[in-house]
């Protein structure tokens, strides 16, 4: 952990401080004092002396050092580019507003080299009061210099879409079946290949090049991103594209060794954060369906890689009872604004001091990382109260329970793919690091009085005892010791209040009017939610898992119905209406939600009802017998 985090952003920490009694550390410069054995008075004191003289240099030096992180001075833009992540063009062109999405701009393309386009800008800004360029004169220079987001793609429909897959037939419901048809022909349109003028002049372009054509999200989000793609990639791999879910596969694999990690999306201004690691597990996805071990063998070097960047570059040791743990959590040390939310970011840090915007910014970035942006999960005081907002977001201070989950079933799933390559003494490695982790979770985010798994607070020392989906995280990546976990969890959720909806479970209890909150519901955490139910050993937590899935397919049956659109989220409160909140207006496409929706179809699909079938239809009969006893009575 590097020192500008322990200063800026962990207050509980401090800069300068004495490490070891006998050999005196100072973290600013790593001053070594060893005491020796004299018996000569005058160099004792003459020891003394310099001691004390170099102790207050280095205090200085140590206090200056830290000044300098807590103001952010010293932290990176969110990528080099003068154009897309920083300097003045920037600023100038998103603060006049002129779109109504800040990533509008930072998509568009160039149509003159960098240096080009910012000296014009620079000769227009030349003798204008305050340098400061009007709109009007702001949109004649786009239009000269840029041309609109888009263009760095080309036509292209995947090669192995075919009509009918095997996974429709187990559909019985014919709604359904004809609405699954339809949302396996909807990869179609969602698909996208890079062109190679991109490859060829990256300079022009806020797109990151990538060798192989994509499926991406939809709506504003044009270029793939990572933790969606795990879904989407299980969609393809049910409609039979393996070869589609391969190359997307590829393109990570690309990234990971061009960057050492796989960045958050398909721009250059996501390039110095990440989002959660499930390469590994799109690869476990794909070697399953196709058994290619070739295939495998080529992939692991990368995987391990991005492995590495995670311990060493998003992990931090925590000590619970006398033992140390390394767990994970999201740290993005990357200042100034986002350039795709430029304006939301500097509206947020109104008023702030420089340093609070800074610390502010690397927030959000970290908040970005994890996925869920934003929540009240993040924030640092109440989650029950409207106090606390995006203003007091603390992300790296808090170690999340389904980061730490996934990364155990990374492990686990590395050690696997070792001992099939034949690789058993990296096999056993991988197994240490599994087992280390469960001792982890379990010290550290396990709550054996509520029976579940809690994120825990760095600021504070303590867990959130807050509702979110993610408590149960374990459950899915089969992170746990004792299989009486699952069942003491399964207990937690019917108790939480979180099942009392009927169009899903949602984000949290807490609705801050961020989109990772009440009263939305995020197809990824309603699919770990639904598997990690339906692998426990026990008819009730079996049947709750088949109930959420009929409540889960039915909002998004009910939706298509009505928008003739697949959403990114959806409102518990409220059947086929799409979510709402955050920084944007809800999108549509969408390609995890149409994964999810297709793996719920292939598992459930002979029991699903688009009408309502089992408990969902229960209470609707009972509902339409009540009623109709009713109107009877009145008759009579």
């Amino acid at each position: 952990m590097t020192l500008g985090p322990m200063c800026a952003l962990m207050p509980h920490l401090f800069c300068l401080h004495i490490t070891n009694y006998r050999g005196l550390q100072l973290p600013t410069a790593g001053l070594y004092i060893v005491w020796w054995r004299t018996s000569n008075l005058l160099h004792l004191l003459r020891f003394a002396q310099m001691f004390w003289m170099s102790l207050r240099i280095m205090n200085l030096v140590g206090l200056v050092f830290c000044l300098l992180f807590a103001q952010g001075d010293v932290l990176p833009p969110p990528c080099d580019s003068e154009i897309y992540c920083t300097g003045e063009l920037l600023r100038q062109v998103q603060t006049a507003r002129l779109f109504d999405d800040d990533k509008y701009f930072v998509d568009m393309k160039l149509l003159a080299a960098p240096d080009v386009v910012l000296q014009a800008f620079h000769n227009l800004t030349s003798g204008v009061q305050d340098q400061t360029i009007i709109p009007a004169k702001l949109r004649e220079f786009l239009m000269k210099f840029f041309d609109a987001p888009g263009k760095e793609f080309e036509t292209w429909t995947p090669l192995d879409w075919r009509e009918k897959p095997q996974f429709l037939s187990k559909i019985k419901d014919p709604k359904l079946y004809n609405w699954a048809a339809e949302l396996h022909r909807l990869w179609k349109s969602l698909g996208r290949k890079i062109t190679t003028d991109v490859k060829d002049h990256p300079e022009l372009y806020s797109q990151i090049y990538t060798p192989n054509p994509v499926i991406i999200p939809g709506g504003r989000f044009r270029e793939l991103y990572y933790w969606d793609s795990y879904w989407i990639i299980n969609g393809l791999l049910l409609s039979e594209m393996t070869d589609t879910a391969r190359g997307m596969i590829e393109n990570f694999l690309y990234l990971v060794d061009r960057y050492g990690f796989v960045p958050n999306g398909g721009r250059i201004y996501y390039e110095r954060r990440s989002q959660p690691p499930f390469l590994t597990l799109m690869v476990r996805d794909y070697f399953t369906a196709t058994e290619n071990t070739s295939f495998l063998r080529k992939a692991v070097p990368a995987l391990e890689r991005e492995y590495n960047f995670w311990m060493q570059n998003r992990s931090i040791i925590v000590e619970v009872d006398g033992k140390k743990h390394v767990v994970n959590y999201y740290n993005v040390q990357v200042g100034q604004p986002r350039p795709e939310s430029y304006t939301d970011d500097l509206d947020l840090a109104e008023h702030m001091s420089e340093g609070d915007e800074e610390r502010l910014f690397a927030e959000l970035k970290a908040g970005a990382e994890s996925g869920w942006d934003f929540s009240s999960r993040w924030f640092a005081g109440n989650k029950d109260s409207n106090d606390a907002t995006l203003k007091d977001i603390y992300t790296s201070a808090v170690i999340p329970t389904d980061l730490n989950a996934l990364m155990c079933l990374n492990e686990y799933t590395l050690a696997q793919f070792h001992r099939t390559l034949g690789n058993d003494a990296a096999a056993q490695r991988y197994s240490e690091a599994y087992a280390n982790r469960l001792a982890a979770v379990e010290a550290l985010l396990w709550n054996s009085e509520r029976g579940v798994w809690f994120d825990y607070s760095l600021r504070t020392n303590s867990s959130n005892f807050a509702f979110y989906p993610s408590n149960l995280a374990p459950l899915w990546a089969r992170c746990f010791s004792h299989s009486d976990m699952q069942l003491r969890a399964f207990e937690y959720l019917k108790e939480s209040g979180a099942l009392n909806y009927p169009h899903g479970v949602p984000t949290s209890l807490h609705n801050s009017r961020e989109q990772w909150d009440m009263p939305n519901a995020w197809s990824p955490l309603q699919q770990m939610l639904i598997q990690g139910l339906s692998d426990i050993p026990s008819e009730d937590p079996k049947d709750l898992a088949f109930e959420l899935a009929q409540k889960w397919i039915q909002t998004n049956w009910a939706a298509y119905s009505t928008y003739e659109a697949m959403f990114e989220k959806y409102d518990v409160n409220a059947g086929g209406k799409p979510g709402g909140g955050g920084e944007y207006e809800v999108q549509l496409g969408f390609g995890w939600t149409n994964g999810v929706a297709l793996q719920l179809l292939d598992h459930y699909g002979e029991r699903l009802c688009s009408a309502g079938a089992g408990l969902n239809g229960f209470r609707l009969l009972i509902w339409s017998l009540s009623l109709l006893f009713t109107i009877l009575l009145l008759l009579l």
